[in-house]
């Protein structure tokens, strides 16, 4: 199976950078993971997009994967009380 590139959008980057430094590692190290295996177990499709969501602690990480492309786009991530507004 080929690797994915990863891709984070730049405001999902400053979400990142927001996190506390713990929680930071945590979510940089699963969204490194997500080259090699897009829709790891635990990962749930959204419904009414074609967006995933991956749990990591108290945080949530939403990607979009291009298959024919292979690429995943980093859109959101956020506290789960705060990441599905807007």
């Amino acid at each position: 199976m080929a690797s994915y590139s990863i891709r984070i959008k730049h405001s999902a980057a400053r979400e990142i950078e927001a996190l506390q430094p713990r929680d930071r590692a945590r979510v940089v190290d699963r969204i490194a993971k997500l080259a090699d295996h897009p829709r790891p177990p635990g990962c749930e499709k959204l419904s009414g997009t074609d967006k995933y969501r991956l749990r990591q602690g108290d945080h949530r990480i939403l990607y979009q994967v291009i298959d024919r492309e292979l690429i995943v786009i980093v859109v959101r991530v956020g506290h789960r009380r705060e990441v599905y507004r807007r």
